[in-house]
């Protein structure tokens, strides 16, 4: 117990240490915090104190990157585990995309022969191209999200050990998904190339701006991850956040350009799409896998500083809160 004068005109203020139980505050130590007057205790005493923007990025990235070998680890293990005492085991993570892929291809281009374009802004292509360069990285943001929101609760025991790095587990759940966003995209590619002697297009093979993918990929693992961090953190304290994530994963899909273009939508209800941050996503990838240019400029500026400030946010937002982690659970 400490004696500390609170101010000079207050009385003697007193803090007791008192053993908290469950995963530890990482700057004090295991399990152990400080209460004011047998109270809850107050903001900067037990709480992790606010950082500026470089060393809280340099603390995030310092810290995954040494535990990148455990983060790879338990992503591998997440796909494996999935399908794990199944006849076709793993292959099933490059199925599922496959399968899903070869239906909105047969669906729309077999079956309905739906077209886009034909003017000046919008060149006339194949609409399973426009569809599935939006839809395939919007699907492995859904896939996130809804692991993402229950990535703390559903491993309680690893949280609860005092030596475990937490912030491994939005991070491993964001990378395991990307297993599907990869197959998609390769069938995406292969659907062009294939595609391309009926399709009026100038150039040939793949267009020059699929060099740029691994760069959005990057992107959209740094703003994935910060979401990721925030509704994991929230979800430990809130259990109703899965369900709201669950409607939004399915929502969302229709509140972002993808199975329909700006041009379809009412101008009044246009700024909607325009301040939604997933359409600045999904303009990039229309740009590279669909345009082949740099049809939405502002998108490119806007995504991926979006994406580095999602990413900050999240993971301070999930420090802050990370401290009671194993007292709630």
């Amino acid at each position: 117990m400490v004696l500390l004068p609170s101010g000079p005109y207050q009385p003697i203020v007193t803090l007791t240490r008192r053993r908290t139980g469950g995963y530890n505050n990482p700057h004090r130590g295991g399990g152990v915090g400080w209460w004011w007057n047998g109270h809850s205790p107050p903001h900067d005493l037990t709480t992790t104190p606010p950082m500026r923007l470089f060393p809280l990025a340099t603390e995030a990235f310092g810290r995954l990157y040494r535990n990148r070998a455990l983060t790879f680890a338990m992503a591998k293990r997440e796909i494996t585990d999935k399908y794990a005492r199944q006849v076709l085991g793993s292959v099933w993570a490059i199925g599922h995309p496959l399968i899903h892929v070869c239906v909105y291809i047969f669906l729309f281009q077999m079956v309905l022969g739906v077209r886009l374009g034909g003017t000046a802004g919008l060149p006339e292509f194949d609409y399973v191209v426009y569809l599935l360069s939006g839809l395939i990285p919007w699907l492995a943001v859904q896939e996130s999200l809804n692991k993402g929101s229950t990535v703390v609760t559903s491993n309680a025991n690893l949280v609860k050990q005092v030596v475990f790095p937490v912030e491994v587990l939005p991070v491993k759940s964001v990378l395991a998904c990307f297993v599907t966003q990869t197959v998609g995209t390769v069938c995406l590619a292969a659907y062009v190339l294939i595609r391309q002697p009926e399709l009026p297009v100038t150039y040939t093979g793949l267009p020059q701006t699929y060099a740029l993918l691994p760069l959005w990929w990057v992107f959209q693992a740094l703003g994935m991850a910060g979401i990721v961090f925030a509704i994991s953190a929230l979800g430990v304290y809130v259990r109703d956040i899965k369900e709201l994530v669950q409607v939004f994963s399915v929502v969302g899909m229709y509140l972002v350009p993808i199975v329909y273009t700006p041009d379809m939508v009412p101008p009044k209800f246009l700024p909607l799409i325009k301040v939604n941050p997933f359409s600045h996503m999904v303009w990039c990838y229309q740009d590279v896998c669909y345009f082949g240019d740099f049809r939405h400029w502002y998108a490119w500026i806007v995504f991926p500083v979006g994406s580095i400030l999602m990413f900050l946010l999240g993971y301070s937002l999930f420090r802050r809160l990370q401290t009671h982690f194993g007292s709630v659970l």
